[in-house]
């Protein structure tokens, strides 16, 4: 163990150096615990769970990488000639084994992983009451990691035929700096992250406090799991199991103001003011806005204008003295004394919301013909996003309903690319500008086709240099 422990301050120092520096977010290194004494006690053992989540929050992770892309190589956004050109290789999709692509998030993932891997090691020995609780979120934790890197850097098993027996990611369980797995298939990992949620599923905590993974949590993450999997009578199940209620329409604007926690499942409270992680969309106040990114138009139209949503998450801007349409969704925190949203980018981490599990269940019940349970579920959101939601849609429109209210409901939120990669479909930008109407400049690249390679980002080169054992996606 010792060996190990020695190790940790140079992978953190590793990881961070990886991590983009335009993501202007702190990177919180887990390295608190130096010696084998560190884990004796139950408090040991807290803090050293709470250094796991800590990772979760980096510019590389969900505070940065993995929130901005899935949208930034989507049909969501369209490129702002008034920002910076941060991610303008995602955008374009001219990422390459040599562009430094995604290597913070494949890093701080597994670096993550490392960090529970390491504390589930010293639980081994560990005989106070918590153990199970312990083990049980180190492992969702685990899964969690490996579920983030293998939906960006191999296929999902409902993308294409030969998915499953693609090229992965390695399943890391060892506490061990210095192995060189190899990539399993994606049906092997899968398999291997249902484990560990299924097993930590059994001794997690029923509830807990802000910042931590539950038994709802993790039921979420399962039924997400299983939908990428195809199966759908696991997916619905598991979705099952969520009770929180789907935010109220009253309420959906002040979730993203941080004015309200409704329909929030899993969330990590933003306590830096120096976490700004609205900047991965805009910098500014929406009259004097530096937007990297602004709302498609195509997106923007799509919205009913009875849609709480186009409110919640899109709002009028003006950058380079036009008007634009901005991405509101993490502007900033609601301002009790001047009755206003605060631009400055600090807003909760807000990783699973109920409207999900609707969602989720909604989607597996119309791919096993069950045509009337799928509208009520869609329909627990609908009703909760218009004054006049649609109803009644049969065949392949229920089906497209069940995708729209998803592009709809998780805009700029983690989901977009790998929803359409697991569809099996491509991305066409329908040629609109960056201006609010429509007009201006639009993006250089408007299609990435159904099929192309670059639904799987390139793994970096410097990451194939380090372990041999690791083999480059085709097509790079």
């Amino acid at each position: 163990m010792k060996k190990i422990i020695s190790k940790i301050s140079f992978i953190a120092i590793f990881t961070m150096l990886f991590t983009s520096c335009e993501d202007n977010l702190d990177q919180i290194p887990f390295d608190s615990f130096g010696t084998d004494a560190a884990y004796v006690s139950a408090q040991d053992f807290e803090n050293g769970v709470r250094g796991v989540y800590l990772q979760l929050t980096s510019g590389s992770y969900y505070g940065g990488l993995l929130l901005s892309v899935p949208d930034v190589a989507s049909d969501n956004t369209t490129f702002s000639q008034y920002g910076r050109g941060t991610k303008d290789q995602y955008h374009n999709w001219t990422y390459n084994p040599s562009s430094q692509n995604l290597s913070g998030l494949y890093n701080q993932a597994y670096f993550t992983i490392y960090s529970a891997n390491l504390v589930l090691a010293y639980a081994e020995s560990f005989e106070g009451e918590t153990k199970a609780e312990i083990v049980a979120e180190l492992k969702a934790l685990r899964a969690l990691a490996h579920f983030d890197i293998v939906k960006n850097f191999g296929k999902i098993p409902t993308q294409s035929g030969d998915a499953n027996g693609s090229l992965g990611i390695a399943y890391v369980t060892e506490a061990d700096p210095n192995i060189q797995p190899s990539r399993e298939t994606v049906g092997a990992v899968y398999t291997k992250i249902v484990q560990d949620l299924l097993d930590a599923r059994a001794d997690i905590a029923e509830t807990s406090e802000p910042g931590r993974l539950n038994k709802e949590a993790v039921n979420l993450l399962l039924s997400r799991v299983y939908l990428y999997m195809g199966e759908w009578q696991n997916a619905i199940d598991a979705a099952n199991q969520v009770t929180t209620p789907v935010a109220p329409r009253s309420s959906v604007v002040g979730v993203w103001e941080d004015r309200n926690q409704d329909g929030l499942v899993f969330y990590i409270p933003n306590e830096s003011p120096d976490n700004n992680i609205g900047v991965q969309w805009s910098q500014g106040s929406l009259n004097q806005l530096t937007p990297e990114y602004v709302a498609s138009y195509g997106l923007f139209i799509t919205y009913a204008n009875d849609d709480i949503r186009k409110e919640a998450y899109i709002a009028p801007a003006t950058a380079g003295g036009v008007s634009v349409n901005a991405i509101k969704k993490l502007l900033g925190r609601y301002d009790n004394s001047t009755g206003a949203v605060v631009a400055d980018g600090v807003v909760d981490f807000k990783i699973f919301r109920a409207a999900e599990a609707y969602l989720n269940k909604a989607e597996a019940l119309y791919n096993l013909g069950q045509e009337g349970p799928a509208r009520v579920a869609l329909d627990v959101v609908r009703t909760k996003r218009y004054t006049s939601p649609p109803s009644g849609e049969t065949g392949n429109a229920l089906r497209d309903a069940i995708r729209l209210e998803r592009r709809l409901e998780f805009a700029f939120e983690y989901q977009r690319f790998y929803d359409v990669k697991r569809w099996g479909l491509g991305f066409s930008r329908e040629g609109f500008g960056d201006k609010a109407d429509g007009s201006g400049i639009p993006s250089i690249v408007q299609n990435l086709p159904a099929g192309s390679y670059k639904f799987q980002f390139p793994i970096d080169q410097s990451i194939l240099d380090r372990n041999p054992n690791i083999v480059q996606n085709p097509g790079y």
